[in-house]
């Protein structure tokens, strides 16, 4: 498995330099591990923020886990990692009902020109009413892009946007003609 996420981690290194990114709202995919099996979805909240979600089934239990994540560009838009926590519940086939807390920490690329995001992971995990009071596993999710966030235009005017500029001289220009100036006092009043 280990070598798994290293190859991984080679690939997306290699192949995150050319492009711009294409940014993504919502995201949803597959998730596998050594011994489970999930569905992931993920939905940016803000800038650099996402939470998502995963189900995962495996041989002797199932579980659903909700995790905030973090991210910070690593070599372009396109290629991060993120860090984050949340928790779980879950069933044990022996145990019944678990709950838990965990993290992440992983890496996320979103390949050049398809609407797809390939991620690798660590998510250890505490757990309440289970087997194994601490697990540490690891897993790679391929997700599709199901939104796509909405591309800002770029302007060709590098000083910022260009009709702000005039209506800020044009609002300028009103306030000094109505302000009085130093000599202003010498001049004839008109009433």
């Amino acid at each position: 498995m280990r070598n798994r996420i290293l190859l991984i981690i080679v690939l997306l290194c290699g192949v995150s330099m050319a492009g711009n990114a294409q940014k993504y709202k919502t995201a949803a995919g597959v998730r596998l591990e050594s011994d489970r099996f999930g569905l992931t979805i993920q939905q940016k909240l803000h800038e650099s923020g996402t939470l998502e979600g995963i189900v995962a089934v495996g041989a002797r239990e199932y579980s659903g886990t909700v995790l905030y994540e973090k991210h910070y560009k690593l070599l372009g838009e396109r290629f991060n990692y993120y860090i984050g926590g949340g928790g779980h519940v879950g069933n044990l086939k022996d145990n019944g009902v678990f709950t838990g807390v965990d993290a992440i920490l992983g890496i996320e690329y979103k390949v050049n020109g398809l609407p797809f995001l390939l991620s690798a992971d660590v998510k250890p995990a505490v757990h309440i009413n289970h087997e194994d009071w601490v697990q540490l596993s690891s897993g790679v999710s391929v997700r599709y892009v199901l939104v796509k966030e909405k591309k800002k235009k770029k302007s060709i005017w590098p000083f910022g946007n260009r009709d702000e500029g005039k209506s800020q001289k044009k609002s300028k220009n009103r306030k000094e003609e109505k302000k009085p100036g130093l000599f202003d006092i010498f001049k004839k009043q008109e009433d």
